[in-house]
């Protein structure tokens, strides 16, 4: 089996790349309406999913047919939407043209892969021994975290902004996605 650094590098990508796609389809049926999300309530979005997650997890069951493969994707793709809201102006159109939002997203991958292989490089890939609803629990706290900074009108004291979180929320999503991948196999 495939081990180390490269491994992880192509099922990150992997991963990353099934959750690109459902961003071109939907950009193609809705255009960037998603622009029209203050991030706030992209932070309300992100905790939908992630609140679902953890309520199939604790209950074992679900009555709604969407995957939790999708849940993760979305936070993934809401993350990346959340990351371009904070580098965009107020000024800027709502309605990007395709090339100029895929152009962003993928600017916004680059960023949180590095981010990922940074952490992953001093932490020794500790996430693949963490179970998928520490994950789980991980970007909910992320999002307790961000809600809090939002409330506080963007302040902190001493830690990090809410687009360290969005990138931390992107990673743990991704991380889980690979791991229900494995389980799989």
């Amino acid at each position: 089996m495939e081990k180390g650094i490269q491994h992880t590098i192509r099922q990150y990508d992997e991963a990353f790349s099934k959750c690109r796609e459902i961003f071109v389809k939907k950009t193609r049926d809705y255009g960037t309406s998603w622009r029209m999300l203050r991030p706030k309530s992209i932070t309300d979005q992100l905790y939908i999913k992630a609140k679902r997650i953890r309520t199939i997890d604790e209950k074992g069951t679900q009555k709604v047919a969407e995957s939790i493969e999708g849940e993760f994707e979305a936070c993934v793709n809401y993350g990346i939407m959340a990351l371009i809201q904070l580098q965009l102006d107020d000024r800027e159109a709502i309605e990007l043209t395709e090339t100029h939002a895929m152009q962003l997203f993928d600017e916004q991958y680059n960023i949180v892969k590095e981010l990922m292989l940074a952490k992953n490089h001093d932490y020794g890939e500790a996430w693949r021994e963490m179970r998928i609803s520490s994950d789980t629990d991980l970007i909910l706290t992320k999002l307790h975290r961000v809600k809090q900074i939002e409330d506080n009108k963007g302040k902190t004291l001493i830690s990090e902004g809410v687009d360290g979180h969005y990138k931390d929320i992107i990673n743990y999503s991704i991380f889980a996605l690979i791991k229900l991948e494995e389980q799989k196999k």
